[in-house]
């Protein structure tokens, strides 16, 4: 796959270096070079790119300030001459950080990153789909007759059975999925809508923004946490009332 991407940086010699870069790396297509923040902007939010290239130093707007301008659907490789600015880069979630001067192979190495990031995006895309729109059919998709579901992870497809599953974690881009008698989660690059959408209703539910319980696998409720061994996850105000009719209907509760 190809990825567009931009460049944005007020040193026109670092801007060339740069653009030397992307030409000769067959999987990366430049659809720009910008030498302000401010210009970038203008035109990036007509016309979006995939992957940028971004100074964090800038007169008038920073890149670090013009990152949080962007869509989520653009990822940020940032470049600057100073190396205090790794730790807010990857506050922002930065696919990575390219310390000044840059030289190719470092450049390579990142860039790299960024097609397996999207390559993995479209990888979980696809499988989503297959799964939910092409293997079943739609009198089947329409009840909760599923028993496993398949995630990718580190480049393979996993079967996890849906009986196993204690809870599912939202972190970022990606979910932690919890699983008996494992002893790490599964990762996974995806959503919590898209794996939401992937678990059958009358078995999962959302009790947080980062968490999806199984009702059955709830041992103790104590204080607004569901306790999980060691583990608390937390019921938030958004979600407990419709958690509590999810309990009554399934007659957990007297």
């Amino acid at each position: 796959m190809k990825l567009k991407c931009a460049i944005v940086d007020d040193e026109p010699l670092a801007v060339s270096l740069l653009e030397s870069y992307v030409n000769k790396t067959p999987f990366l297509e430049l659809k720009g070079t910008y030498n302000s923040a401010i210009t970038a902007l203008e035109y990036l939010t007509r016309e979006p790119v995939e992957l940028l290239f971004l100074d964090i130093q800038m007169p008038e707007l920073s890149g670090m300030e013009l990152s949080h301008m962007l869509g989520t659907d653009v990822r940020i490789i940032f470049t600057t001459a100073f190396d205090q600015y790794a730790l807010d880069s990857y506050k922002v979630n930065a696919l990575d950080y390219l310390l000044k001067p840059i030289d190719y192979p470092d450049f390579l190495k990142s860039a790299n990153k960024a097609l397996q990031w999207f390559e993995l995006i479209h990888s979980n895309e696809n499988v989503q789909i297959e799964t939910t729109q092409k293997s079943v059919p739609q009198e089947i998709r329409s009840t909760p007759s599923i028993e496993s579901i398949f995630v990718k992870t580190e480049y393979k497809l996993i079967q996890i059975e849906l009986r196993k599953i204690l809870y599912i974690e939202g972190l970022k881009d990606y979910v932690k999925i919890y699983v008996e008698d494992e002893p790490r989660p599964v990762l996974s690059l995806m959503s919590m809508k898209a794996m939401e959408e992937m678990l059958p209703a009358n078995r999962f539910i959302r009790v947080h923004r980062s968490f999806i319980v199984q009702p059955e696998k709830i041992k103790v409720i104590e204080r607004n946490r569901i306790v999980y061994g060691k583990e608390y996850i937390p019921i938030s105000d958004n979600y407990k009332q419709k958690f509590m009719e999810f309990l009554q209907l399934h007659s957990l509760l007297p």
